[in-house]
């Protein structure tokens, strides 16, 4: 179920919802589901329609009379009990695996819509820092100008302060161009999803209540993809079912009315019309026992990518949340070494060289678990919609 209100870091989930309703992919899905409701009914109903065949004839009887002459008879293929169950199996399968398809579409593009959101987050933070970075190093050129001014820095100093500013502005320019693209690709995917004008500053990861661990278990248990693949075996395995009965043609039944000179001759019965095959059923019987081996085989491969895409999310997710970590504590220590640099460089003790290059690694530092606090929330969003705990419903567990 969707939540109430927006989690920090994460659009509104009504806006989610309407994007991922309105975005084609799903969209076709959903047509396509409606497509094998139409196809179920199609089964039941069987593939035989009702045939009439007349005929009208006009005969003359040479020294007798010319008779109106008519016949008429109506058939329909029948089919064998046991086909019938199968054929309604087949569609219900078949149902059952397209809703499941429709719902892992939705799915895949619930995981698009938080990569592309991740990713417009993840450059506006970095674009973040890069500004804070300029307005640094224009706080820095201002003092240094004003030491020139009383011939306690030379020109080169200011030079050189200079030189590092624009060097900021330009990264600052690339990272704010990084941010646009990763929005407008964000709303060229998903238009129905009204986006703030600036992106929200990205929280500090955490662990999901239940863990990891509970999360990559649900991964494999709530899959779409795992049902839709036993739906799709299954399937195959009736539809093979009924070539095998299928080798025994269905018979054509029928009535059969007609009038002979002019009404004197009358008469009505009964029609049977049974093919016989010549090895093509048996062959057909041959392949779809094939294919539902085939199906089984891909059954098997789902949900051996399942479990790697649940290990490999739990892992992932570990990983990002430990890079973070050492992220964040490699920034807070170049913060506070930054504090020290520019308390002695005020105080005469160190040069300019020592704090610019100081204030370049503060600023990577920066980037760093920027980056890392993004690549956190995304592996962990990851996980989440995976295991159906976001966006896509499931989550009372």
């Amino acid at each position: 179920m969707l939540a109430a209100a927006p989690e920090p870091g994460l659009p509104d989930p009504a806006a989610v919802a309407q994007a991922l309703a309105s975005h084609p992919g799903v969209e076709a899905a959903n047509a396509r589901t409606r497509a094998a409701e139409a196809e179920l009914r199609v089964l039941e109903r069987g593939p035989y329609d009702y045939n009439l065949q007349t005929s009208y004839n006009r005969r003359s009887i040479r020294q007798e009379s010319i008779y109106d002459e008519f016949e008429a008879q109506l058939t329909k293929g029948v089919r064998w009990p046991g086909k019938v169950r199968l054929d309604r199996q087949i569609g219900q399968y078949g149902l059952t695996a397209q809703k499941n398809r429709a719902e892992d579409t939705r799915h895949q593009t619930a995981l698009m819509l938080a990569d592309y959101w991740w990713a417009w987050l993840s450059a506006a933070g970095e674009a973040e820092v890069d500004r804070q970075s300029v307005a640094n190093y224009q706080t820095l050129l201002s003092a240094v100008k004003r030491r020139v001014e009383l011939r306690d820095a030379s020109a080169l100093e200011a030079d050189q302060t200079m030189a590092a500013l624009e060097a900021a502005r330009l990264a600052a320019e690339k990272s704010s161009g990084r941010e646009k693209v990763a929005r407008s690709r964000l709303q060229a995917q998903f238009p129905a999803m009204t986006l703030p004008d600036h992106a929200e500053a990205i929280p500090t990861p955490h662990e999901p209540e239940g863990g990891l661990t509970h999360l990559r278990d649900l991964v494999f248990a709530r899959s779409h993809e795992i049902a839709a693949a036993e739906a799709t075996a299954n399937m195959a395995e009736a539809s093979a079912e009924r070539a095998r009965a299928d080798r025994i043609a269905d018979p054509q039944v029928g009535v059969r009315v007609f009038s002979d000179k002019g009404g004197i001759e009358r008469g009505a019965g009964l029609i049977v019309i049974m093919p016989f095959g010549n090895g093509r059923r048996s062959a057909l019987a041959d392949q779809a026992g094939a294919n539902a081996a085939a199906a089984g085989a891909d059954l098997q491969a789902v949900r051996r990518s399942l479990q790697e895409t649940a290990d490999s999310d739990l892992a992932g997710a570990q990983a990002a949340l430990h890079a973070w970590e050492r992220a964040d504590a490699s920034r807070r220590a170049q913060e506070a070494a930054l504090a020290k640099v520019r308390r002695g460089f005020q105080a005469g003790a160190l040069d300019l060289s020592e704090l610019l290059l100081t204030e370049r690694q503060t600023q990577d530092a920066a980037r760093a678990e920027s980056i890392a606090r993004a690549d956190a929330h995304a592996a962990i969003t990851r996980l989440r919609i995976d295991s159906h705990h976001l966006w896509i419903g499931d989550d009372e567990d």
